[in-house]
């Protein structure tokens, strides 16, 4: 059963640059495995998270630091959760996570659905 759907569109350029003039948003973002990706990636893996955020009703109090995204050679992205993004989604009843991320033309984008056994 799908619980929740979203998706989100960034602007890789526009991003990059806001990581360049506010240094420590790097940080907040993203998780150590995540911040010395290409800024194409981050992009993207922000825009997963937003996405994942959506699908989950985007409440607030939810930590950036509690959701990774991991590439698997061969396979589709894996969401991993922690903390306040596993709470929701335990909340929800959210079994799992269907993630798809592109970025292309200076656009990244993402579309996440949270799904749950019926």
């Amino acid at each position: 059963m799908i619980v929740g759907v979203g998706i989100d569109v960034v602007d890789v350029a526009r991003f990059l640059a806001t990581l360049e003039r506010v240094p420590a948003l790097r940080a907040r973002l993203f998780t150590p495995d995540e911040r010395d990706l290409p800024p194409a990636s981050l992009a993207a893996r922000f825009a997963a998270k937003e996405a994942i955020a959506k699908a989950l009703g985007a409440p607030p109090g939810m930590s950036w630091q509690d959701a990774t995204v991991r590439r698997v050679a061969g396979a589709q992205p894996v969401v991993e959760i922690t903390g306040t993004v596993q709470a929701r989604a335990q909340e929800l009843g959210v079994d799992r996570f269907h993630l798809s991320i592109s970025h292309d033309a200076g656009i990244a984008s993402a579309v996440v659905v949270a799904e749950r056994d019926a």
